[in-house]
């Protein structure tokens, strides 16, 4: 596998995290997920932290100022310069502009997309179980099919942004962790 500034890009609970975080140990470099960094901001109510609380309770995304911020103080961190798996951003057209104006200033272009699919129903059932065992306040049904609507009306287009760089691959999101681990690393190659 030669990439290593690499973007993540699927529906809420479609396994991106998990998915991140394996491939981060395998290369040797951070996993950037805005969603983590931005419900640590909440817990310790920064002024971040306040800004995004109510857009994330109701499943919205939060402003593209806020994010870009976020990443932005992220990626300017030395262990990035490696390279990095970025996990939940950009999740719209504006956040995609901007990270790649922020990496091409920073001289580490993004290298590749993987889309990582499966279908709604299961994600749904995987995103309440999560709610379960996490314990997490923002996956209750209501606000889970809201985050649906709201990633195939802003962050799915993305798919195509990334498809006409020539840097898309999809994924298939269902099956183990182990099946799904061994489809990206075929697509990263």
């Amino acid at each position: 596998m030669s990439a290593r500034r690499l973007l993540l890009l699927g529906p809420p609970g479609v396994g991106k995290g998990t998915q991140a975080l394996r491939l981060a140990r395998e290369l040797s470099v951070p996993q950037i997920s805005t969603g983590d960094m931005l419900r640590d901001a909440v817990a310790r109510k920064s002024e971040v932290g306040k800004c995004a609380k109510n857009a994330m309770e109701q499943g919205e995304l939060v402003a593209d100022a806020i994010v870009i911020r976020v990443a932005r103080e992220r990626l300017t961190q030395d262990d990035a310069c490696a390279g990095f798996i970025l996990d939940g951003f950009p999740r719209t057209h504006e956040q995609a502009r901007a990270l790649d104006e922020m990496l091409g200033e920073l001289g580490t272009p993004l290298e590749r997309c993987v889309a990582i699919t499966a279908e709604e129903g299961v994600l749904v059932e995987r995103l309440l179980e999560r709610a379960k065992t996490e314990g997490r306040s923002d996956d209750n049904e209501a606000t889970i099919r809201n985050r649906m609507q709201v990633y195939h009306e802003e962050t799915a287009p993305l798919a195509s942004y990334y498809s006409e760089q020539g840097l898309l691959r999809d994924v298939d999101g269902t099956g183990s962790i182990e099946e799904v681990a061994d489809r990206i690393q075929g697509a990263l190659q």
